[in-house]
């Protein structure tokens, strides 16, 4: 029966798929788009110039996403720390009624009136803070936000992701560097898509389409912009 408890589910991970999934897909994109326009912006521009704009786009995002998921998920952890507290000071001066409230909760889930309220006793003696954050308030050990983790993982993901398209211009030649970045960048993103389903255990073909077709419009317009800003300003 033990085995029964051992069953994995994505929804554990989902804070840190999150995380990584956005900050690998921005670390491509972005620094590709980087690469991609200030590539096209002349047919005169060195590989030190793009190398030396792409690294810069690699450091700066890193540090971005790490300090934007650090603040975004310490404020959504703060938020349950309070939620957590409530239901604590509830549970200590209000037992009675959080006793109802849970039997109320069962009993809208089908089960007998009597029976629920067996229920939510049993659960009650065993662990009644735990039991309550996760029916009142969908909270549990496995989903409380993980502020350090998020921030570690988006800009590890962000960096590993970034050196995709800083690898390509360094080695492709500069005749060759736009469309080895883009075909590469594509396979890329095709792979994270992939990926991301495969361990969010979902469908690969939608996440996988949606994440390549972004890229590519990100990419074009960038090329566009570089190109048109390039001839401006010549």
């Amino acid at each position: 029966m033990s085995g029964m408890h051992s069953e994995r589910h994505a929804v554990h991970r989902i804070g840190l798929l999150r995380a990584m999934v956005l900050g690998a897909n921005d670390g491509i994109i972005s620094t590709a788009c980087l690469i991609l326009g200030v590539a096209a912006s002349s047919s005169t521009v060195t590989r030190a110039t793009i190398l030396t704009a792409g690294m810069a786009g690699l450091v700066a995002g890193a540090v971005s996403m790490a300090l934007g998921e650090y603040v975004s998920v310490s404020s959504q952890r703060d938020s349950e720390n309070s939620d957590i507290a409530k239901e604590k000071w509830e549970l200590e001066t209000m037992p009675d009624h959080e006793l109802d409230e849970l039997t109320e909760i069962y009993a809208a889930k089908g089960l007998p009136q009597v029976l629920a309220r067996e229920v939510a006793e049993a659960l009650t003696k065993h662990d009644a803070l735990a039991i309550h954050l996760a029916e009142e308030l969908g909270i549990t050990e496995h989903n409380q936000a993980q502020p350090l983790q998020a921030a570690i993982g988006s800009a590890g993901s962000f960096a590993i992701g970034a050196a995709i398209p800083m690898i390509v211009a360094a080695i492709a030649t500069a005749g060759t560097r736009i469309v080895s970045t883009l075909i590469i960048v594509t396979v890329a993103l095709a792979g994270l898509g992939w990926a991301s389903a495969r361990f969010g255990q979902s469908a690969p073909l939608r996440p996988t389409m949606r994440v390549v077709i972004g890229g590519i419009v990100a990419m074009a317009i960038t090329m566009a912009v570089g190109k048109l800003f390039g001839a401006a300003v010549a």
